[in-house]
């Protein structure tokens, strides 16, 4: 029986031995999910770096590029991204600890000044065991300390320095005093932070103070009715190339439901046809500059609260109310809101897609798409929180205006625009706001024209086409993406 129990933990002890040197020598970025169990967090917490995995499986993004150049752009990349980790972070993304059972009083968050101005520090005090002398020292880097007045019995050394020194043998008053400092910003810059130390005996605390200009508004005056005036709100953008028969047909069917909102076309057809009428706005481009560049000619000159994009071959009807979508925006704190496209078949689209970057190393992060949304909004049953919607969508002008959208992609682009709107843009998806899509089922009797051969070379191009490696090298280089993965 003893040998049968030494046997048994021999076995034992063996078993521990090659887990742990399996655990040791196994990278811990690729320690597999079974390992863990159902603790997700475990495996969350021990991975090294992100993992193109999906559904799908993973596109790597460097392809882009060929194998002889791919190192000077990845040194180019990591250079750029240096630079624009400088120009972006400021002392408040900092993380900050605040110690234990401190007697020291201080603002946490909300402390801020004007560039070069001065402001009082609230919320100073000091909260300590009786001794015979209180001292506080506090320290800041972009601007000097002072004091609004002086109160007796503290003294105060290094006014309208860096470093500034109060000392009393009275509590009471070093907290009077306390309520006087002041920082004075002395280092220019229109949006950073300062991080200021406070010290006293043998505690310490760091908090910042932001540094900004005030957000100058851009408001919009939309007449005094007591309803949506759509065509004071609305204007209704669009880009054609070569689709002026769908593009009439659009129009037609806008007018049937707002004769007066402002339509704006921005066209790089090849020989372009004259599109005038009351409320149009038709801007010539060059011969396929490309679909994003038209977005932000048609978008540029949009001057109302409000922009809806639209496709060239959509058709509104009676489901296309404008007013149910201007009603989202202005009831919740979204800046867009999509709605639904339905095909000749009766199938319906809203596409919405939940977009994640998950943080890599020196290869980038890694970009996750999903179809699918965050959660339904208050007040609005048919309405939900996503981060990506379909090319049908009502937005705040200024928002679109403020993210904007990369003229490089020229026939291959739409969630891009959402991808570089992540952390900005506040997006929404209502499925009951419908516009209906020309059908696009080929009939075998009618024979192609040259312009819709035209637009479909310019419009699908081929996997390995120049289009579909320039898209892929801006999510590469611009984004610093190694990877998208999708469902």
């Amino acid at each position: 029986m003893r040998s049968m129990r030494k046997t048994v933990l021999l076995v034992i002890l063996v078993s521990v031995v090659l887990v742990l040197a399996l655990l040791h020598s196994w990278p811990t970025r690729v320690i597999p999910q079974w390992m863990f169990g159902s603790d997700q967090r475990l495996y969350l917490l021990a991975r090294n770096g992100c993992i193109c995995e999906g559904e799908s499986g993973g596109s790597p993004l460097h392809t882009a590029f060929e194998a002889s150049e791919l190192e000077e752009m990845k040194r180019r990349r990591a250079k750029e991204y240096s630079s624009f980790q400088t120009r972006s972070k400021t002392p408040a993304d900092l993380l900050i600890i605040a110690e234990a059972n401190s007697p020291l009083q201080y603002p946490t968050q909300g402390v801020e000044v004007r560039p070069l101005k001065t402001s009082i520090i609230p919320g100073l005090a000091l909260h300590d065991l009786p001794r015979d002398n209180y001292s506080i020292n506090i320290t800041a880097t972009l601007g000097t300390l002072n004091v609004a007045a002086e109160v007796d019995e503290v003294k105060i050394k290094g006014d309208g320095e860096m470093h500034m020194t109060l000392s009393s043998r009275l509590l009471p008053n070093m907290n009077r005093q306390l309520q006087f400092v002041t920082y004075t910003n002395t280092l220019f810059h229109p949006s950073t932070a300062d991080t200021v130390q406070l010290e006293t005996e043998g505690h310490q605390a760091v908090f910042s103070i932001k540094i900004r200009h005030g957000t100058t508004p851009k408001l919009y005056n939309t007449g005094s009715k007591g309803e949506y005036n759509i065509s004071a709100l609305v204007t209704i953008a669009t880009k054609t190339f070569l689709r002026y028969d769908k593009l009439r047909d659009l129009i037609d069917s806008i007018r049937r439901y707002y004769p007066t909102v402002t339509i704006v076309i921005a066209d790089d057809s090849e020989n372009p046809q004259t599109i005038s009428g009351p409320y149009i706005e038709h801007y010539i481009m060059p011969f396929g500059k490309g679909w994003f560049a038209g977005r932000n000619l048609a978008v540029s000159q949009v001057t109302t609260k409000y922009v809806l994009w639209v496709d060239d071959d959509f058709i509104f009807t009676a489901n296309t109310k404008l007013e149910k979508l201007v009603d989202v925006l202005e009831r919740t704190t979204l800046d867009l809101v999509g709605g639904a496209v339905r095909e000749a078949t009766g199938y319906t689209a809203t596409y919405r897609q939940t977009i994640s970057i998950e943080p890599g190393e020196e290869d980038g992060d890694c970009l996750h798409m999903r179809r699918g949304f965050h959660h339904v909004i208050e007040g609005f049953p048919n309405c939900v929180v996503t981060d990506g919607v379909i090319n049908f969508f009502l937005a705040r002008t200024d928002k679109v205006q403020q993210v904007g959208f990369d003229p490089r992609l020229t026939r291959v682009a739409h969630l891009e625009f959402f991808i570089d709107g992540l952390g900005s843009l506040h997006v929404g998806s209502c499925d009951d706001v419908i516009v209906n899509h020309a059908t696009k089922i080929k009939l075998p009797w009618v024979s192609q024209s040259e312009s819709d051969k035209t637009y479909a070379k310019f419009r699908y191009p081929s996997a390995s086409s120049d289009a579909t490696h320039t898209k892929n090298g801006l999510l590469y280089f611009k984004n610093r993406f190694q990877c998208l993965t999708h469902n």
